[in-house]
């Protein structure tokens, strides 16, 4: 029997994807071309929202005690304590890390990675991808409902797909390294150096990494090249300290190539991650947003695998992905330049500090770099919270008592409608959905007295808002446009 859905790609994207679909009782299964996992970490860390993502999940408190970090805005500071939402990210996790517990709670819920199986191509059927690989035992084939793309900016599926990547060319280099016992003064949001910018921060256990911007470094993506000599001598050039000492425990390079794919869907086929978006680092955004834009796809995709998906259900990926993913790619350019150009923008700079003590703009910065001011298109209009995420952190005290934040509503991935009571008509009707939608009574605690508290809410499994009440449209309306038809 055909699987629903087979992943191409075992990074965070990828193995976040299917622990999605088999929440939503998919048959899943992820490729990935590596005999095993690669142990790099271009990330070392994640965004505000996707830490709520894998909060909504019960993932976060895996990670343990994690470092909450201020964020900048193209190396302009902003203080995200002066601001009313909770923007900080987490930094100093790599991303072997955010790998290993997203593929252990893969194996927890029975999902297979099908390691050392390099996914060659694929055909199109009526009703189904059939997936050409090649693995241990040679040549193979299996057949699937779906087939999702993560498998990075190279991204076979993509090309096989015919999906254009249109964008912009590398205009600068970088150098990155993780170094042990390097002694390195650190500079945590990076520092303007003559000929550039110069950065350095603890990851774990005494492992510094180190990124150089060097103004006269060309671009390249051939990294074979590359020697520890070269990124050590650049470092002493442009600060005067020597990394030479050092144990190597990695290098790469980077450019600021900028592109997006064209389409996320193309009939069977769906891409999510780098392989629809690739851009400077800045601000863990790249591996953050394709973990956001996973949780979009799963339980979508996993509605429409079960039968219950209404007609455009997997089309407002596309809709509401894409422009994520042109936003990201204006504030990485932006931030880039503001970041790595040389004393030239220094009068910019000095604007953008005195802006970003604005609450308003900086309220409007961080939450394009935290990841909290997406809001979605959901068909109504009328409430504030219509299309926004809801905070995992607000709290319900149930009837007995005992409180549940949001965020744990939502560990099992399905909708959920949170009444007061007072909708006792909205708690009735949901019944008709309730093989899709989790109805849980309360009150919201503590209460918000500044701007009050929604009637109801109901919730996506992503954690978004497609209905509130009062003033929120008709719910009936939000149920069968989000959940299909009543059973």
């Amino acid at each position: 029997m055909a699987k629903g859905a087979i992943i191409v790609g075992a990074g965070p994207v990828g193995l976040m994807l299917a622990g999605e679909l088999r929440l939503g009782g998919v048959d899943v299964a992820v490729y990935d071309r590596l005999p095993a996992p690669s142990g790099e970490s271009r990330g070392v860390g994640f965004t505000r929202r996707a830490a709520e993502v894998f909060d909504q999940r019960g993932l976060l408190a895996r990670f343990g005690d994690v470092e909450w970090a201020q964020g900048h805005f193209g190396g302009v500071r902003i203080d995200f304590s002066k601001l009313d939402d909770n923007h900080f990210s987490v930094r100093g996790v790599p991303q072997f890390r955010t790998e290993e517990i997203l593929e252990e709670w893969l194996r927890e819920l029975g999902v297979a990675v099908h390691r050392n199986h390099e996914v060659t191509g694929f055909t199109e059927t009526e009703d189904g991808v059939v997936v050409s690989f090649e693995g241990p035992d040679g040549p193979g084939e299996e057949e699937a409902q779906y087939l999702v793309g993560c498998d990075g900016a190279r991204s076979v599926i993509r090309k096989t797909a015919g999906i254009d990547f249109p964008g912009w060319e590398a205009t600068r280099g970088m150098y990155m390294a993780d170094l042990v016992g390097a002694g390195v003064r650190q500079r945590p949001i990076g520092e303007q150096v003559p000929g550039g910018m110069v950065m350095a921060f603890n990851l774990e256990n005494g492992v510094d990494r180190i990124v150089i911007h060097d103004e006269k470094l060309r671009p390249h993506e051939d990294k074979s090249q590359l020697t520890f000599q070269v990124v050590a001598d650049a470092w002493q050039t442009m600060t005067g300290e020597s990394l030479h000492h050092a144990e190597v425990r990695w290098i790469s390079s980077f450019t600021d190539t900028t592109r997006q794919a064209s389409e996320y869907r193309k009939g069977r086929v769906f891409l999510v991650g780098d392989a629809t978006h690739i851009h400077m680092p800045a601000g863990a955004q790249g591996m953050s947003v394709g973990v956001q834009d996973a949780v979009n796809l799963g339980w979508k995709l996993a509605a429409a695998i079960n039968g219950w998906a209404p007609d455009d259900l997997l089309d407002t990926f596309q809709s509401e992905r894409h422009p994520v993913g042109e936003q990201l790619m204006r504030n990485t350019r932006a931030q880039t330049r503001l970041y790595l150009t040389g004393d030239e923008m220094e009068p910019l700079r000095a604007v953008m500090r005195e802006l970003v003590e604005s609450p308003d703009v900086a309220r409007h910065l961080a939450g394009q770099v935290s990841g909290l001011d997406v809001r979605y298109e959901v068909g109504a209009s009328g409430h504030p919270l219509l299309g926004l995420r809801l905070s995992p952190d607000r709290e319900v005290e149930l009837a007995d008592g005992g409180r549940l934040r949001v965020a744990e509503l939502l560990h099992t991935a399905r909708g959920v409608l949170i009444t007061n009571g007072a909708s006792a008509e909205a708690a009735e009707l949901a019944e008709g959905w309730s093989d899709r939608v989790d109805v849980v009574t309360g009150s919201w605690v503590p209460a918000d007295t500044a701007t009050g508290d929604p009637e109801a809410v109901l919730l996506r499994p992503d954690g978004h808002v497609a209905w509130a009440a009062p003033d929120g449209g008709k719910l009936r309306d939000a149920l069968e446009r989000w959940f299909g038809t009543a059973r």
